[in-house]
C-alpha cells in the first residue's frame, strides 16, 4: 500500500527527498505522515499532513529543516530534509492514518 524511497548516506548539513507512493484510493485519502526510528530509540512522529495540505505537523526538532508535502493526484507525499544533522540519522517510514498502513521503511544516515 505504502512504497518508501529516497534514503541514503548524506554529509552533515546536506539535503535528502525522502518520497512514498500509496497505492489504492483510500489509502490517498488520509492523512499521510512520515516517523523514523533510530537504533535503541522509540519510534517517533516527524511530520504529518492532512489530505487538502492545509494543516501540517512538525516534530519540534526538525522544524525549519524538514517540509512535508503530498501530490494527490500522484499520491504521494514527500519530506524535503534540509540542513540534515548526525541526530536525524534514522530508519524513515511512512505511514497513513496516523499508522494504519506502514511503508516499508528507508534508512538515512548522516555523517559526521
Amino acid at each position: 500500500q505504502l512504497q518508501a524511497s529516497g534514503g541514503g548516506l548524506v554529509q552533515t548539513g546536506g539535503s535528502l527527498r525522502l518520497s512514498c507512493a500509496a497505492s489504492g484510493r483510500t489509502v490517498g485519502t488520509y492523512v499521510l505522515g512520515w516517523f523514523r526510528q533510530a537504533p535503541g530509540k522509540e519510534r517517533e512522529r516527524v511530520a504529518a499532513i492532512t489530505r487538502s495540505g492545509d494543516i501540517t505537523y512538525y516534530l519540534d526538532s526538525v522544524k525549519g529543516r524538514f517540509t512535508i508535502s503530498r501530490d494527490n493526484v500522484k499520491n504521494t507525499v514527500y519530506l524535503q530534509m534540509n540542513s540534515l544533522k548526525p541526530e536525524d540519522t534514522a530508519v524513515y517510514y511512512c505511514a497513513a492514518g496516523g499508522g494504519i498502513y506502514w511503508g516499508q521503511g528507508t534508512l538515512v544516515t548522516v555523517s559526521s
